[in-house]
């Protein structure tokens, strides 16, 4: 009996293989429970492909840690080209993943990566790699994994969430079997079908392992329905099973062979049970619900027995011994202290190696977890080396307390350069977590290294504390630091903390000498560029386009922004480009372009993994969105990015924070709440001397009905608390800042008051809109009714080029041919269709077009 109740899927398979074999890739997302199908769906798809293409097949399996690019492992032997022996080599995924690419252009191909919710990290960054060129392949990648395993946190819906907007992605969430479906699967069976399709709730892998044995009645369970298959196995059939459940996902006979013993030859009844099949040369469980099943039956003295004859058979094997993260994943099973110092540690360098941070941190825990009787210079560091990955992924308390212990140890054998340098390293991880800590271990790290003379750890030290008085616009003791870093780096060859103190001295200068510190950045550039620290170049352009941003000077930030968001883009940096996007968002919400603000903040905030310092000038740019245009949700949205900006304690970002909140609250009416916000920050941003910020700070505290000097303040701010509301509007418009230039205007006469009310309007700006047309009214003005914002008028909630986009959306058309119509960027267009996708609360364009499809009937 074929597959049923797939048809359709198998049509929409076979048609986007067409659109493949026509030259545009394309990806496809299969989701479902366990059980629902996706594997037969697969396979069904590929057996009958037209063209007779190459298929390629790996599969994410069910470790304690995930194996640094498992599924392309699998591949491996089904290729010729470099990427085999790239993988043999543990090459960097910087050639690793242009070989995938470059295999995907080469010729038509099916590549199936199965159950990518067990998927190493280094895996979904080249799925998100991939997904993000697709359509410059010649292959169609398909993605199985199981939806219902997919926490809010889970790292494959970071990937997902990237892949959303493209064009070339389409997902394929599988249903359960009808009751006529289970109908026909069960035949002339006498069974009740409609309590088996009631009990499996139409699943069907588990309606078949029922029907498998009907005789032992409806199995409340799939764990009873394998059971009831498996009730015929003898005790050594049994054993068999266990043995290969242990030894994984694929089971080798000759491993199964030496641990079962003598019971392995009960390996054929398991075979025409069809509780295993074969694999290839391998062998393997009908499902994994199968495998996990008798796994479930073993007592932890039983799982560490197979674990340790495991370990012992592959460490014997010439095949396998080489496979420190299997070896390592059977030595923590058997909860032998040895092998695991033998193995973690070697699991965690692999994984390292391949960008799988989270599966190298975790590897190094384990090897901690188990040495805690280790000589205290190899544990110190396993400790360093932990901190590392912690801080790849964003754990920072994890890597600050390891620092911590690391320094002690290294305190306690004599050897203070160590000592220093971790503490230097504390510091900088303390910055995402606790800045007064921070600065107390970058004073510490100093006075254990001054003493030592001239080194790179010094210029570390020195490095992080020049950053601190950065974050806190100190811009005089930054540089004279950071020049004393760059001069120590220079000395010692040290590349990294060169381009890092490069880029904090640059930084700095900016503020000071823009000239200077454009030149100093631009070294920057080009060392980091030769040294190849690629999330270096990218941190430059960030801090080139947040500082033009906080200088309005906004068309350099554009540029600089621009520029940087390719460049992270192109090399998968999240973390950073998350903070582009944010000030990005920033940028366009001073330019008026609130669709823009909005798709490039929300683009930002789905990034849940990144450290949520880097999500704070996205959330202060929907915030401040929200509350101009008079959402309900911007209380909330400013509470979460106030509390991060409290938390972090740079002035950088609790000053915006201050603004942010005082606007809120004179919006709201409440002028006293509004004071007390502004000038909360106001003395500490003009002690920075920062115009701009204490400017706003100080109209906040001037609209409030308070009164302050306006000196220092940029010139904008000054003119309009000076009572020169002409000249600042005038100001605000040689800006490109729409929303600032009517409130400058709100303040005229009835001519300039009246553009205001139409400035206000068009931006949607409703609280401002309403608040002028209610005082223009009460002084016998007529004016409009003013439009009915188009949020409001249409059911989805969309601005008027959101419904714009969503109707071309509807009729098919992908981001770079709306760009062309409408006249916009491709960037504006992606930003805008991102802004869709969340009020519409869908995940694909097929899903959008559905819901304009869904309301023009």
């Amino acid at each position: 009996m074929g597959l049923l109740e797939r048809a359709g899927e198998l049509e929409t398979l076979a048609a986007t293989w067409d659109q493949v074999t026509a030259g545009s890739g394309r990806v496809v997302l299969v989701s479902g429970e366990a059980g629902i199908g996706k594997t037969a769906l697969v396979e069904a798809f590929v057996n009958g492909a037209s063209g007779a293409p190459r298929v390629l097949w790996g599969v994410c399996d069910a470790l304690f840690t995930p194996r640094p690019f498992g599924p392309l492992h699998d591949l491996a032997s089904q290729l010729d080209g470099r990427l085999p022996a790239l993988l043999a080599s543990d090459a960097d995924r910087s050639a690793i993943f242009p070989a995938m690419l470059a295999e995907l252009q080469a010729r038509p191909s099916i590549l199936v990566i199965e159950d990518a919710h067990w998927a190493d990290e280094a895996t979904f960054d080249l799925l998100r790699y991939l997904g993000r060129r697709m359509q410059r392949t010649r292959a169609l990648l398909i993605i199985t994994y199981r939806d219902d395993e997919l926490d809010p946190k889970h790292p494959l819906r970071i990937v997902l969430g990237d892949l959303a907007t493209s064009a070339a992605v389409r997902r394929m969430p599988l249903a359960a079997l009808s009751l006529d479906a289970v109908r026909a699967l069960a035949g002339e069976q006498s069974i009740d079908v409609a309590a088996l399709h009631r009990q499996t709730a139409g699943n069907p892998f588990f309606v078949t392992e029922v029907l498998a044995d009907p005789s032992g009645g409806i199995s409340r369970t799939v764990r009873d329905a394998v059971f009831a298959r498996a009730a015929r196995l003898s005790p050594q059939g049994w054993a068999v099973l266990r043995a290969a459940a242990v030894i994984g996902p694929r089971i080798e006979a000759w491993a199964l062979t030496e641990v079962a013993g003598p019971d392995a030859a009960a390996v054929d009844a398991c075979l025409t049970l069809g509780m295993l099949g074969t694999q290839g040369e391998a062998l393997a469980f009908r499902h994994e619900l199968s495998r996990q099943a008798v796994l479930d039956t073993l007592s932890a003295r039983q799982r560490q027995e197979l674990h340790r004859a495991t370990f012992a058979a592959l460490q014997r094997s010439p095949a396998t011994r080489g496979d420190v993260n299997r070896l390592a994943h059977h030595a923590v099973g058997a909860g032998e202290r040895d092998a695991i110092l033998q193995t973690a540690p070697a699991a965690g360098r692999l994984a390292a190696a391949a960008g799988a941070h989270r599966a190298a941190a975790d590897w190094y825990r384990r090897a901690l977890e188990a040495g805690d009787v280790l000589e205290p210079r190899k544990r110190a560091e396993l400790l360093e080396a932990r901190a590392w990955e912690c801080n790849f992924i964003g754990q920072h308390e994890p890597a600050a307390s390891a620092r911590r212990e690391a320094a002690a140890l290294w305190r306690a054998l004599g050897e203070p350069r160590r000592e220093g340098e971790n503490l230097a390293h504390l510091a900088l991880t303390l910055t995402s977590v606790q800045m007064g800590e921070a600065w107390e271990a970058c004073r510490a790290a100093i006075v254990a290294l001054e003493p030592l003379g001239a080194g790179r750890e010094l210029a570390l030290a020195y490095r992080i504390q020049a950053m601190l008085h950065l974050f806190d616009h100190d811009y005089e003791e930054s540089i004279t630091l950071a020049e004393q870093a760059v001069a120590l780096a220079e000395q010692h060859g040290d590349a990294r903390v060169l381009a890092m103190a490069l880029d904090t001295l640059g930084t700095g200068q900016l503020y000071v000498d823009d000239e200077q510190g454009r030149r100093t950045l631009e070294r920057c550039l080009q060392v980091a560029r030769e040294a190849g620290l690629e999330p270096r170049v990218a941190t430059v352009y960030a801090n080139l386009g947040s500082t033009a941003g906080e200088l309005f000077r906004l068309d350099e930030a554009e540029r600089y922004l621009a520029d940087g968001y390719a460049y992270t883009t192109a090399r998968d940096l999240d973390a950073i480009r998350v903070y582009i996007l944010g000030w990005q968002a920033l940028v366009h919400l001073a330019r008026g372009r609130w669709e823009a603000a909005e798709g490039a903040a929300r683009e930002a905030l789905k990034h849940q993994l990144v450290s949520p310092a880097n999500s704070i000038p996205a959330l202060l740019a929907l915030g401040r969105l929200q509350t101009r245009r008079g959402d309900a949700q911007a209380a909330a949205t400013l509470i979460e990015a106030v509390a991060l900006a409290e938390r972090s304690g740079d002035f950088q970002n609790v000053a915006p924070a201050a603004a942010a909140q005082a606007e809120a609250a004179w919006l709201a009416g409440d002028v006293a709440q509004a004071r007390a916000h502004a000038q909360r920050a106001t003395e500490l941003a003009l002690g920075k001397r920062h115009a701009w910020i204490a400017g706003e700070l100080v109209y906040w505290i001037w609209r409030a009905g308070g009164a302050h000097s306006t000196e220092g303040l940029a010139e904008p701010y000054r003119l309009e608390i000076g009572g020169d509301w002409r000249d600042a509007a005038e100001a605000w418009a040689r800006l490109g800042c729409p929303y600032e230039q009517a409130r400058a205007l709100a303040n005229g006469d009835r001519v300039a008051q009246l553009e205001a009310l139409t400035l206000f309007d068009r931006l949607g700006a409703r609280p401002m809109a309403d608040a002028l047309r209610e005082q223009l009214r009460q002084v016998g003005v007529a004016v409009p009714r003013g439009p009915r914002a188009a949020t409001r008028e249409n059911p989805f909630g969309l601005t008027s080029r959101q419904m714009e986009i969503l109707h071309l959306l509807g009729e098919g058309l992908s981001n770079a041919e709306i760009a062309a119509r409408l006249h916009l960027s491709p960037k504006t267009v992606d930003h805008h269709v991102s802004a869709v996708f969340a009020k519409l609360d869908v995940h694909s364009r097929e899903e959008a077009a559905a819901r304009i499809r869904s309301q023009r009937r």
